[in-house]
């Protein structure tokens, strides 16, 4: 074999090795941090700054039930009115209190709009553990009630210690799980 032979192989071997260093960094640092986020262009004066829209969002939630319909763990066909947590009635808790974990005693207002938990910067709740999935869970406003799904996560969600599959009712002050955090709705 040549000497040009050799060294063509070799660069082309050295080249190659890099290209699977990148693609395992690449592969490391998505997974740590989540897909990229994109700002989404102005709407108008209106708006001076958009909220920042993740590229690749999750299956978007089922819009709310009318004043008529029945409840939603109802509609969705699986789990019966009686096996799901009783809701106070009233008007929806408005905030977010963290009661154990690493981010004690904070609290976060929470708007009309969801709420996404998990490792990834662009989650509305950053919780940041081995134990927690990049997008673990969703807290949404459907009518008058939160509901806590679960993401498809590795250790799951639990609500006031029993795991969450579907779409659940939240009642205000019950514990609601998430890795090594756990966090109440208060009004």
């Amino acid at each position: 074999m040549s000497g040009l032979t050799l060294l063509l192989l070799q660069i082309g071997f050295l080249i190659l090795m890099w290209a699977f260093v990148f693609s395992i960094v690449y592969a490391l640092r998505s997974d740590l941090f989540g897909q990229k986020v994109r700002r989404l262009p102005e709407r108008g004066a209106a708006s001076a700054s958009p909220a920042p829209v993740a590229v690749a969002a999750p299956a978007a939630a089922a819009p709310p039930p009318s004043a008529a319909s029945s409840a939603p763990t109802e509609a969705m066909g699986a789990v019966p009115r009686s096996s799901a947590p009783a809701a106070v009635d009233g008007p929806p808790a408005r905030r977010l209190v963290i009661t154990s974990g690493a981010k004690e005693g904070i609290e976060l207002e929470l708007g009309d709009e969801q709420l996404t938990i998990g490792r990834s910067a662009d989650s509305g709740l950053v919780i940041r553990d081995d134990y927690t999935s990049t997008h673990h869970a969703r807290l949404m406003l459907w009518g008058d009630k939160w509901m806590i799904q679960d993401l498809d996560s590795t250790n799951g969600t639990f609500l006031d210690g029993k795991r969450v599959s579907i779409p659940t009712p939240v009642p205000t002050g019950t514990p609601v799980s998430i890795g090594t955090t756990t966090f109440e709705l208060r009004r």
